[in-house]
């Protein structure tokens, strides 16, 4: 990592798997001589009076997604912790996750509060060798190495004697601290930037949706006559703009299988595509399975997708993003996907994808479409039944032209804020990486005054 921070003067070989070399004044443990290392417990849920009116903070695996852990997860009874393998964890040490879903394994988090855990996280309270905010660093840029400890299947846990085994850098308390301060500053600084960048990812997402909206429904001329609509929620359109009912002109509305079909090899089978290939309102190839034959020939006998089609997501959060089929392969679809053909002396293919982006679809796809259950259907006779405001044929292409315009333009600034943040994760991690283990001298590193404290500052003792 390039950095205007000097290194140490002199260097030696580390000892320590998972860098090269320290500064030679640093000296190295494993973690269980530095630490206190012992698992939690869950009381039984089947005893109803553990779980109530409970006094003693307890968390789950979930919450060292917090980093500062300030929150517990829930409350447990004297009772349920005097029957349990609960242990209390004091304020300032840390949790590590054994076991958990997606990302979870692996990450280490402060406690801001005391409390006690699940069995399924480590509580590690360091011993006066390590300072728990510069030990929390360490284990921080080591997530990946931890959690490939417990082996190459993503189901295998961590344990304790693994944990132990963890060798850690270590330098005097004073450069632990001094380390541990310029990393909360530094990666506060870091984060605020993302944050930034992550709120205009947003804004710009708003910009282009207001755009998509407004322009199949209102058109591009502002100076035009306007009338009633006479649909609820849609308003004013364009006096020459003509509402249909969307079965009218789309002679094809249907969606794919519904059950889950036998997947075969490739030089068996015919592509099946799903929800997964629309993205940003383009049909995308990276991934998709096959069908046999002859399923295929059921499926497509009489509503084969062909080029100049509308897909569109019918369920979950991606449910109305659409494309236009533009590629020349025959496949068959799942019944994730809606298959719509139009008219084309009535509608324009790539409005009408732009439509089921617009707010008033999404407002039509909420009315009609979301169960009891919460769950999202973009069921295909409330599609039929869809009024939407059409020019003539001609305008609603150079609409589309505009749309295509401003989306390209949106979606490359966004690009642009989507490259920043992947390059200040980058320099975050490389930074982290770079103070633990001493290729960079911060002792002489010094905080404006001006700068407001830290909260995590509390923790550093």
């Amino acid at each position: 990592m390039k950095s205007h921070y000097a290194p140490y003067p002199q260097y030696l070989a580390s000892g320590v798997e998972w860098c090269d070399v320290l500064p030679a004044s640093w000296r190295r443990v494993r973690l269980r001589w530095a630490a206190h290392i012992y698992a939690g417990g869950t009381p039984s849920k089947k005893v109803t009076e553990f779980w109530e009116n409970g006094t003693i903070p307890w968390i789950n695996s979930g919450a060292v997604n917090q980093g500062i852990v300030r929150e517990h997860s829930a409350l447990i009874s004297k009772a349920a912790f005097a029957n349990s393998s609960a242990k209390w964890i004091p304020n300032g040490g840390l949790v590590l996750a054994l076991a958990g879903q997606g990302k979870t394994k692996g990450m280490v988090a402060q406690l801001g509060i005391s409390t006690t855990c699940n069995q399924s996280m480590a509580a590690i309270v360091p011993t006066i060798l390590l300072k728990p905010r510069y030990l929390f660093w360490w284990l921080t840029t080591n997530y990946q190495n931890i959690r490939n400890m417990a082996g190459g299947d993503l189901r295998d846990g961590l344990n304790l004697e693994l944990l132990g085994n963890i060798e850690c850098p270590i330098p005097t308390p004073d450069e632990q601290k001094q380390i541990a301060r310029f990393l909360d500053y530094e990666t506060a600084k870091i984060d605020a930037l993302i944050e930034k960048q992550q709120q205009l990812i947003a804004l710009l997402g708003e910009k282009r949706q207001a755009f998509i909206s407004h322009a199949v429904t209102k058109g591009l001329n502002p100076d035009a006559p306007m009338r009633d609509s006479g649909v609820e929620w849609l308003g004013e359109v364009p006096e020459h703009w003509k509402i249909w009912k969307f079965g009218h002109f789309a002679p094809i509305i249907t969606c794919g299988v519904a059950s889950t079909p036998t997947y075969v090899d490739e030089d068996e089978g015919m592509p099946f595509l799903s929800a997964q290939n629309i993205r940003q309102n383009r049909l995308s190839l990276h991934k998709y399975n096959y069908i046999p034959h002859e399923l295929h020939e059921q499926l497509t006998r009489h509503r084969r997708p062909l080029a100049g089609d509308i897909l569109v997501t019918r369920v979950g959060a991606g449910i109305g993003d659409a494309c236009v089929v533009d590629i020349d392969m025959e496949f068959s679809i799942y019944v994730s996907l809606t298959h719509i053909r139009v008219d084309p002396s009535i509608a324009v293919n790539r409005f009408i994808k732009y439509f089921f982006s617009s707010d008033y679809c999404k407002f039509l796809n909420f009315q009609g479409t979301v169960t009891g259950g919460g769950v999202g259907n973009l069921n295909v006779q409330n599609v039929k039944k869809y009024n939407i405001p059409l020019p003539r044929p001609e305008e609603q292409s150079h609409i589309a032209d505009y749309l295509d315009h401003q989306r390209e333009k949106f979606n490359g600034l966004i690009l642009r804020s989507e490259d920043a943040i992947e390059l200040l994760q980058e320099r975050r991690t490389a930074l982290i990486s770079a103070a633990v283990t001493g290729k960079i001298d911060v002792r002489g590193w010094k905080r404006s005054s001006a700068d407001r404290p830290l909260e995590a500052e509390m923790e550093l003792a």
